[in-house]
């Protein structure tokens, strides 16, 4: 046996006493009892890797190495008891935790679990021991509701008899088993509270310090609390995981029991095979690390795991057939499904991946080569299995139309801006025999006829080279409440009230992070021609949640033209305005109590505009223009507000709800017109108002 914890292990050292190791169980797998006052004082519990209190020495396997140490496990969760959290070890990777260190890293850290292809956990249970801003204050803790459940609900006092609830206590069928409702509440919370604890770093970073994990941390956050689904492992589809999804970071696909494993490419599991259990894989992630073959669409030819391959301090050697290899070779015989996760560069940002989950593959056939080191390798063919929705071909699709090696199908103009963007925007029609929208002048920003006024004088930042974060000199940053809003590259990190940004009057480089609405198109879009709401509008790159995507550009109206040409603009579909109703029941931010934080005016996604703002979009917009209404859409809009020599201008910008993939219609929700009483028309739809076509579970029926 290489390392780990398994029955009878010695640590691979001459000087250690043989005779003193016993063969005993782990010490995860024992029921803790713990003493209870005043009988005994209270029980402390530390890492199993340390630190450790005064006094107390620890025993081995946890004496062993910091090198011996395994990979975390994502695979089962047990309600701790009141004074545990199961926190995975950290461990170090890219900046979004997209680098493949990966296939290997299941065959370095081998474990002895007996039916799972995971690694342990380990155990974290002092608060105090948190950083102090994920610390629950004393009296959020003392008041801290218990639930008899799994699943845990979280109660936080700010004092004054009001508590806020996290939202969503999950059951433990609902851990085992998930639905796309759940999948998309997980990755909602996590990636909000990712956003939070990203911006909580970032401010108090030090120059040229570390490398931030939020990604991880808030994983761990969110497993202690077993905020989780699809924890038992099985053959074949993940409930509400659908083919298609996209993932920013690794720690998301764990969450939702899509891939368990944190870092290794292979995960499996065991089934009855003959005399004893074997092993067989059950997802396999493709990024990449090593010399895989995933050129073709539907068929992966995938290398095995181990060897060195990626280690520059080992010598590399030939890849045995045990635990993933030996999985994905049970696997072949067997012919199952596997789940096949394929990660592929951010066109966005080069630095990081997306990983796209592309379906169910069956192993076709399995042999040995030598690799480009010399050394035999594992090679597997995995084939696609028929009839299930594109995932990856729209990737390659877009990488050849990128490139010019292919043409777009129903491509009718390369960019419909003619120039006025930094990014193109392509116009296409596979649909029918239009060839484009109604004629307009395409602006890339609001006209307004006159700007408002401050009651009281108010100047931009004094920053002389760009704002950052946490510098409470800059006057842009006290007006959004001592926070930046943005997340380093560029990420929105709530939604608020008022978002305020630096505006020309600000003396900061024009690069400066806090102008992220203003520096225009970040991702490629395509206006195209949908199959029954007319004009859409959808990207060719993935969009991660929190990305600007464009604002609403058009003519500014005044509440007198409003009035005068009511009739008008009652019928004018390309009109945006903030006086409409739109859905409370929408939340995005992160929950304070889930941080261990008080609630604040930070977390409130009420709009306070400073007055009414009413956009034409119909003779004069930008792409904004395009989006259609949706009852569940995947863009919010955002009102942010910026300065020039004591006026300032009111814009509306569009940030994505969640992460959208590829070639995915882009919509909002339009709202409703404030009124109290509707007629109805013959189709049920109130006077006024437009049928809605979204389609969805969800549909209102109207809007408008």
């Amino acid at each position: 046996m290489d390392g780990g914890s398994g029955h009878g292990f010695v640590p691979p050292s001459t000087s250690f006493d043989k005779s003193r190791v016993l063969d005993i169980k782990p010490l995860r797998s024992l029921v803790p009892v713990f003493p209870n006052p005043p009988q005994a004082p209270p029980f402390v519990c530390s890492s199993p890797f340390g630190p450790f209190p005064p006094g107390f020495t620890p025993f081995y396997p946890f004496s062993a190495p910091q090198g011996l140490q395994s990979s975390p496990d994502m695979n089962q969760y047990k309600t701790p008891p009141a004074h545990f959290s199961r926190i995975p070890p950290h461990f170090h990777g890219a900046v979004n935790g997209d680098a493949e260190p990966s296939r290997d890293y299941d065959a370095q850290f081998p474990n002895n679990n007996s039916n799972m292809g995971g690694k342990h956990d380990g155990l974290f249970g002092d608060p105090k021991q948190a950083a102090p801003h994920l610390r629950a204050s004393n009296s959020s803790r003392k008041k801290a509701k218990k639930s008899k459940d799994p699943g845990v609900s979280l109660s936080v006092d700010n004092g004054k008899g009001s508590a806020k609830n996290f939202v969503m206590a999950f059951s433990s069928l609902q851990m085992e088993d998930g639905n796309r409702e759940l999948v998309n509440y997980i990755l909602t919370t996590f990636d909000a509270s990712r956003r939070r604890i990203s911006q909580i770093e970032e401010a108090k970073e030090s120059p040229g310090g570390g490398i931030k994990r939020a990604d991880l941390k808030t994983g761990n956050i969110l497993m202690s609390r077993g905020i989780r689904t699809n924890m038992r492992k099985r053959i074949g589809v993940a409930p509400g995981v659908e083919v298609g999804d996209i993932f920013f970071f690794r720690m998301e696909m764990c969450l939702v029991g899509l891939h368990a494993q944190s870092m290794a490419g292979i995960d499996y599991m065991f089934v009855k095979g003959g005399l004893e259990d074997e092993p067989v894989a059950v997802s396999i992630v493709s990024s990449g690390g090593y010399d895989d073959d995933a050129d073709d669409a539907d068929v992966l030819i995938y290398t095995g795991q181990g060897g060195n391959v990626n280690r520059k301090d080992k010598q590399v050697a030939d890849q045995k057939l045990e635990r993933g290899n030996l999985a994905l070779d049970r696997s072949s015989q067997r012919a199952n499904e596997v789940r096949v996760i394929r990660g592929v560069k951010d066109a966005v940002n080069p630095l990081s991946k997306v990983y796209v989950y592309d379906g169910l593959y069956t192993i076709q056939q399995s042999w040995t080569e030598k690799g480009k080191s010399g050394c035999n390798m594992f090679k597997y063919k995995l084939v696609r299995i028929p009839g299930q929705p594109s995932a990856f071909a729209h990737w390659k699709s877009i990488q050849k139309w990128k490139e010019g090696l292919s043409s777009r199908h129903g491509l009718i103009l390369p960019d419909l801006t003619s120039g006025a963007e930094s990014i193109p925007v392509s116009l296409v029609n596979d649909v029918d025999d239009e060839k484009g929208p109604a004629h307009f002048t395409y602006v890339p920003t609001l006209r307004y006829l006159k700007p408002y006024n401050f009651k009281h004088p108010s100047f931009g930042c004094n920053c002389q080279n760009a704002c950052l974060p946490g510098d409470l000199n800059c006057s842009c940053i006290r007006k959004n409440r001592g926070d930046f809003p943005y997340t380093s590259n560029g990420i929105l990190v709530s939604r608020r009230p008022l978002l305020h940004e630096c505006g020309p009057s600000c003396p900061c480089f024009p690069n400066c992070k806090n102008r992220v609405s203003q520096t225009g198109l970040k991702v490629r879009l395509e206006v195209f021609k949908t199959n029954n709401r007319g004009w859409g509008l959808r990207s060719w790159d993935p969009i991660r949640a929190g990305t600007f995507i464009c604002e609403y550009a058009g003519e500014v109206l005044d509440s007198v033209k409003v009035y005068q040409e009511r009739d008008e603009v009652e019928s004018n579909e390309y009109l945006f305005d903030t006086t409409r109703v739109y859905d409370d029941a929408f939340k995005w931010n992160h929950d304070p109590a889930l941080l261990g934080e008080e609630p604040s005016a930070e977390t409130n996604e009420h709009y306070d505009i400073p007055a009414p703002l009413i956009i034409s979009a119909k003779y004069a917009g930008n792409v904004a223009r395009f989006m259609n209404h949706s009852c569940s859409p995947n863009v919010f809009w955002q009102p942010v507000l910026y300065e020039d020599n004591n006026e300032c201008f009111l814009h509306i910008a569009f940030f994505a709800i969640k992460h959208i993939p590829p070639l995915t219609e882009l919509t909002y929700d339009y709202g409703i017109v404030q009124s109290e009483n509707y007629g109805l028309q013959s189709n049920h739809t109130p006077h006024g108002k437009r049928k809605c076509l979204c389609g969805l579970p969800n549909c209102k029926g109207y809007y408008g």
